[in-house]
């Protein structure tokens, strides 16, 4: 039906949501701070990485890494400013950020303006998205396993609480910014050696919202729950082209029902590794009943002929 050149382009794009969501998973699901404002950070990484391929002749991984670096040290700025907010004023904040970036390339001659940069080089496969991805999880595994993840999450439970047993919330606020605009900006790298065009209309508050909805759709708090989210809204729309414009109907549809269905998301809360211990839980468990059973029945036999012997 699909011929495998179609399905590798839908993968790779898969793979470079997965970095974006991942990132805003951390700062979404395991902080509690929500941002509409992502857009903007793919962007600065999107477009210094091809400043850097294109104009500096620098090594497209490490022009990538640098595109994900010049994201985290614009998330520090904005984060310095807005993190103290309360509220809904931090998500408004970085929708304003996300606009005012777009708004400056917009303006910027030297990168395009406007008309944007063609003609960058397609450097990304899906082997190095496959293998970024996999340190991105591993990564994020990792740090949300460590001292600082559970601060992280702590601070999403009860930020007063947190504040008062000690853990510096507005240190561990940019701390969780800061990677998830890394994660962002490299995400927005690879996107634009993808698909060889860049412009400032593609960084739109569209870009963030759908980032957010995936989010959500995999399940909060889980890292298995954002690939999943990433995978299936990436996918669907893909499986509904031949609907036309029929096609955002439903997706908007089965976003809703997932929703309806499970407010908390497909995994919210839930690993791969959960899932994993279940099964084992499970099968032990029935392995354990059933040795039990084997037991009490062999027991009994054992008694049977004791007990007729004894009326006898």
């Amino acid at each position: 039906m699909f011929s495998w050149f179609y399905i590798e382009g839908i993968l790779i794009l898969v793979g470079i949501n997965v970095m974006i969501v991942l990132g805003l998973s951390l700062l979404t699901g395991f902080t509690g701070l929500f941002s509409f404002g992502h857009a903007g950070f793919m962007a600065i990484g999107a477009y210094v990485a091809v400043t850097c391929t294109m104009q500096l002749d620098v090594p497209f991984y490490l022009a990538i890494l640098i595109g994900g670096i010049a994201a985290m040290i614009a998330s520090l700025f904005i984060g310095y400013f807005t993190l103290n907010l309360k509220g809904d004023y931090f998500c408004i904040a970085t929708l304003g950020f996300g606009e005012a970036i777009r708004l400056i390339l917009d303006n910027m001659t030297i990168v395009g303006g406007a008309r944007g940069l063609p003609g960058i080089p397609l450097d990304t496969t899906l082997v190095n998205v496959i293998v970024i991805d996999i340190i991105g999880i591993m990564a994020m595994a990792y740090l949300i396993k460590s001292r600082h993840g559970r601060n992280m999450i702590a601070i999403r439970e009860e930020e007063l609480a947190s504040q008062a047993i000690g853990i510096n919330v507005f240190r561990y606020k940019m701390e969780s910014l800061a990677i998830s605009a890394l994660y962002a900006g490299i995400g927005g790298a690879l996107w634009a050696h993808y698909v060889g065009f860049i412009q400032p209309l593609m960084f739109q508050l569209t870009k963030s919202t759908e980032m957010t909805i995936m989010v959500i759709f995999g399940g909060l708090g889980s890292i298995t729950g954002s690939v999943v989210g990433a995978f299936i809204l990436t996918f669907l729309p893909e499986l509904l082209r031949e609907l036309a414009n029929w096609r955002l109907v439903f997706y908007g549809a089965a976003v809703i029902a997932i929703m309806i269905a499970r407010p908390q998301g497909m995994l919210g809360g839930i690993e791969i590794t959960d899932m994993f211990r279940w099964i084992k839980r499970t099968v032990t468990g029935e392995n354990r009943r059933a040795k039990a059973a084997a037991e009490a029945d062999k027991e009994a036999k054992t008694e049977l002929p004791g007990e007729g012997g004894g009326e006898s």
